[in-house]
């Protein structure tokens, strides 16, 4: 079974980005990582994945406590489900500001466990100042983090945790600092 994890952008969607002032700009819109002066690795295309349920998470940062870290593997895509994007409307003040982030703590750990992606269903791994910060920090150890993904939770069918395959396609764009992606799961 293939679940489509790319958020599908609409001509509201991209207004609402541009009416905000964030992220407008050719790959910053909808499912993309930031390029952060490196190279997607074709060999990152597919990869073993693992989606961890962090749903319940409110107030504080996602940390290494709330997901079980011996089911990460080296090479990995890891997800994390939180439902903002299916809360908060894609483009608000709100999505961009307000989203959920994961620890410096747990960012640590899943480079130390030597990953190739983090995915996630919000606008960054931390906020403000320190997203871009955060992202050149993970691409400078070969990591890539995928922000606005969706259909987390179909992948998950209630449990977790799931292992899976997961394949993504970034658009063959240059000089850019995002690249807007595909991201299919296969179960």
């Amino acid at each position: 079974m293939l679940i489509d994890m790319t958020l599908k952008i609409t001509p509201k969607m991209v207004a609402d980005a541009e009416g905000n002032g964030m992220k407008s700009l050719v790959g910053h819109l909808g499912t993309h990582f930031d390029v952060m002066n490196k190279e997607f690795p074709l060999d990152y295309v597919e990869r073993n994945g693992i989606v961890f349920d962090v749903s319940k998470i409110q107030d504080r940062d996602i940390s290494t406590e709330d997901i079980d870290l011996h089911k990460v593997e080296k090479g990995m895509f890891v997800a994390f489900f939180t439902g903002f994007i299916e809360k908060e409307e894609y483009g608000s003040k709100k999505y961009f500001n307000e989203h959920p982030q994961i620890s410096n703590e747990l960012i640590d750990a899943l480079l130390y466990k030597e990953i190739s992606i983090i995915g996630i269903d919000f606008a960054g791994v931390r906020r403000g100042k320190e997203h871009t910060a955060k992202d050149q920090y993970c691409a400078d150890k070969g990591v890539f983090i995928i922000e606005n993904l969706c259909n987390l939770k179909e992948v998950l069918k209630g449990e977790m945790s799931v292992g899976f395959k997961v394949n993504t396609y970034p658009v063959n764009f240059t000089g850019v600092t995002g690249l807007p992606c595909r991201v299919v799961a296969k179960i």
